[in-house]
């Protein structure tokens, strides 16, 4: 494609990429990425001159943000409507900020947010003005009626462009019964169609038939890599601290990107900064405590809680040794401070700290954590561009120590470590064009599974540290293109760029062929991958759409590990001269539809995804001992499709979901199973879950959960023989076998006391797999003690019914 040399060649180029590439998408895509991604700057800044410009004498623009008027947080996602324009609408974005052009007049606007009292207020628009709308959390009395009101009106998961996208209700998590009472919500999004628990308790999940590592999670924007704590029986997430969840099922927007499943974006809350507040909770192993308040009134407010298991004094009460002298806890801090320098600028420092400590006397001991920063600067530039710089930096590592006697002691070590700037402008053309676009940089520090050791008879393979510079530059649009047709397209150029120092080994089918070696700060290989998205709705009422999409997904990031669930020693590596990124193309299609003026809500969705270069193990891999694990990977191709169904009553006392998923994910990768398609170990044909709440009166709530899903796939042996006195199992297909079928029913009960002028408590009494059902952990085969001829296979199951008991209190 040739550039245009002239300055309005190019702004005449730009304006027609930007807003009518929809019409001819495949050529128009192809010619926006070419020409935005020489002159990204440049052309953006030229474009908005001129669209402001154009307009400057025909339209007034109103912005500013929407709070919660008792704490002072922005509220992400409220609705600014005009009573009198029907079309003249906004909502307001992650950072609360919202932009709307009208023509000048008197207007009655109103704001609407679940959970939230409705505001109307009028406004006499002559000309463009900043104003902060601020919500009333609607009251105890009042609360029923308020959502049912809002959630009347609230139909924005029928008109929003964007597929598989589930916003979480916070409110919602803490009345579902989970394991030992602590809320969680990586255990209610498993809850959610198209997501799959990673087993037995786990907090890790699956998503649209993608492995653990293809999720991006995300806490303030900075990416958390290991979210579980005590091998995967809670996530690192304290639900206290969490102000909004967002989880988005593959067609992910263009600011989004380095995963190929899922993004889960998290936002903690910001602190009140009118009153001070103290929260938390006491439960049978864990406890946790929320403090909030202002730092100066109105202008600035901290928000600080932590959490922390006591297992570990239980198991010191224990008369026998072996037990007493195990350590097994974990902790967590999660801290959040914000100032607003003026109207138009506002500064956020944030942090998560989180470690887990697991021992065995003096023996063995391992700990493991991950570390957050956030550091955030959201800027109005004008009435209609929005900026949010943000510097982060996240470290998850962890440390195994092993000393069986006096004589022998070695440890094993591994660390991923991010620095990264990030930016992203929001410019609201008008009330039918929104631009978004921006770039991300991240340098990571990588360092393998390192051995080392005091006992000069164990050997180290030598394990280098590896670096690398990940960048993205993205653009969008989403475009109200007609009253019934809604379309948001963009593209995400994504680099990833090999550094020095380190030495590189190229291998053939497991065999090295060459050595690749790099001085200190030399640039190596680097991978560059176009990734195009588009999401289109066709509203046939105000209450049904239909909706499609495409993406391109890509990831650099990989996870090895050759365990049937994901544990803190499996490790993060990034492309090399043998991985390559990972590549999923995914088209779905969906009909939504609400009933009974919204208070319910359905979705049927479908899906099938293409993925490329994805990463197995050669039959009889071992990651941990291999001088280069990069000799025991194999890579071919996956696919993933399914149907999800989804049914939600949102309103009244009674309140709940329906979510089911058929689905099938398989991989093709030469050398595995006799080079044909096998499934994968998340690859599950059925997955239900059933969620109900209801409120029996103002003091007392019930909840209940029920699951079921196909066994996870799984390889067993298809036979056995011996040599002399050995027995050794014989293996035919990958994952050729099912784990028996899952299925447990939990149940929650609360009782709020009476509250008091400043006093709020109540008590939460839960059951988890209330009938008892023994579900398979692991399936073992061994030799029957009985009878050495004979081989049987030994199930083990986690738990059978747990009670919880939990003490919750505000002030």
């Amino acid at each position: 494609m040739i550039i245009p040399e002239t300055q309005n060649d190019i702004l005449s180029e730009l304006y027609f990429c930007l807003t009518y590439s929809f019409y001819f998408y495949p050529y128009a895509l192809s010619m926006l990425t070419n020409f935005f991604m020489k002159k990204f700057y440049s052309l953006v800044v030229l474009f908005l001159l001129l669209v402001q410009t154009l307009q400057a004498q025909e339209k007034i623009t109103l912005n500013g943000s929407v709070q919660n008027k008792n704490s002072g947080e922005e509220l992400l996602g409220a609705v600014i409507k005009i009573v009198e324009l029907p079309q003249a609408l906004a909502t307001s974005n992650e950072y609360g900020f919202y932009s709307l052009t009208i023509p000048p007049g008197t207007y009655t606007v109103k704001i609407k947010y679940s959970g939230f009292e409705e505001m109307t207020q009028t406004i006499n628009a002559t000309k463009d003005e900043q104003i902060n709308f601020q919500l009333q959390k609607a009251s105890e009395g009042q609360e029923l009626e308020t959502v049912v009101v809002s959630s009347k009106k609230a139909n924005l998961n029928v008109t929003q462009a964007e597929m598989g996208v589930q916003k979480i209700d916070i409110a919602e998590i803490a009345k579902l019964p989970v394991l030992f009472g602590e809320k969680d919500i990586l255990k209610t999004i498993q809850l959610l169609p198209g997501v799959k628990s990673a087993g037995e308790g786990n907090s890790g999940f699956y998503v649209r038939g993608g492995s653990a590592d293809q999720n991006l999670i995300l806490l303030d924007e900075a990416n958390v890599y290991n979210a579980s704590h005590l091998l995967g029986f809670f996530s690192t997430f304290n639900s206290d601290a969490i102000k909004d969840a967002l989880l988005i099922k593959g067609n992910t927007p263009a600011q989004y990107g380095g995963r190929l499943a899922s993004v889960l974006d998290i936002k903690m809350n910001e602190g009140n900064d009118k009153n001070y507040k103290v929260s938390g909770g006491i439960g049978l192993i864990s406890s946790r405590l929320m403090v909030e308040g202002p730092i100066q009134k109105d202008k600035s407010s901290f928000m600080i809680t932590g959490r922390r298991t006591y297992a570990d004094l239980f198991l010191a009460l224990s008369s026998d040794p072996a037990v007493s002298n195990n350590t097994l806890y974990f902790y967590d801090l999660n801290a959040k401070a914000n100032y607003r320098i003026n109207d138009k600028n506002r500064i956020f420092l944030s942090g998560y700290f989180g470690r887990d400590v697991l021992g065995f006397g003096s023996t063995v001991g391992i700990d493991w954590g991950n570390v957050t920063g956030t550091l955030r600067w959201n800027r109005i530039i004008n009435k209609r561009l929005f900026s949010n710089t943000s510097l982060i930096y996240t470290k998850y590592n962890y440390d195994l120590r092993i000393k069986p006697n006096d004589t022998i002691d070695f440890s094993i070590s591994s660390l991923i470590r991010d620095w990264s700037l990030k930016q992203d402008f929001q410019y609201t053309l008008n009330s039918k064009f929104t631009l978004r676009f921006g770039f991300n940089s991240i340098y990571h520090t990588i360092t393998p599974k390192r051995l080392t050791t005091t006992t000069s008879t164990v050997v180290s393979p030598a394990k280098q540290e590896r670096y690398a510079w990940d960048n993205a530059f993205y653009i969008s649009n989403t475009a109200k293109l007609h009253d019934q047709f809604v379309v948001d397209y963009g593209v995400r150029l994504s680099t990833y760029t090999i550094l020095g120092t380190g030495t590189y080994q190229t291998y053939d089918k497991g065999k090295s062929t060459d050595t690749i070696s790099l001085s200190n700060n030399a640039f190596g290989k680097t991978y560059v991958n176009v990734e195009p998205r588009i999401a289109t709705t066709f509203i046939l009422n105000e209450a049904m759409s239909i909706k499609a999409a495409y993406s391109r997904n890509t990831q650099s990031l990989h996870l090895l590990s050759n365990s049937t669930s994901t544990n803190p020693t499996d490790q993060w590596t990034g492309n090399t001269y043998n991985i390559r990124p990972g590549i999923a193309d995914q088209i779905s299609a969906g009909w939504f539809q609400n009933f009974n003026d919204n208070a319910y809500e359905m979705s049927i969705e479908t899906y099938y995804k293409w993925m490329a270069n994805e990463v197995d193990y050669k039959d009889g891999a071992d990651l941990n001992n291999a001088p280069d694990v990069e000799s025991e990977l194999l890579f071919g191709k996956g696919r993933a499709y399914g149907i999800e169904f989804f049914l939600k009553k949102k309103t009244g006392k009674f309140t709940g979901w329906i979510g089911y998923t058929l689905s099938r994910t398989e991989r093709l990768i030469e050398g595995v199973n006799n080079n044909n398609w096998y499934p994968v170990k998340q690859d599950r044909t059925h997955d239900l879950s059933v969620v109900a709440m209801y409120q029996i009166s103002k003091k007392w709530s019930i909840s209940s959960v029920f699951v079921f899903y196909t066994g996870n796939a799984v390889t067993f042996p298809s036979g056995k023989y011996q040599i002399g006195s050995r027995t050794f199992f014989y293996y035919t297909e990958r994952n050729g076998y099912r784990m028996p079928n899952y299925h447990r029913l939990d149940f929650s009960a609360t009782y709020e006391f009476e509250k008091g002028k400043r006093f709020e408590h109540s008590l939460n009494f839960g059951v988890y797999n209330v009938y008892a059902r023994e579900n398979a952990y692991t399936i073992n085969f061994v030799t029957d003690p009985k009878d050495p001829t004979r081989t049987v296979a030994e199930q083990t199951s986690l738990f059978r019914y747990v009670p919880s008991i939990t003490y919750n209190f505000k002030f």
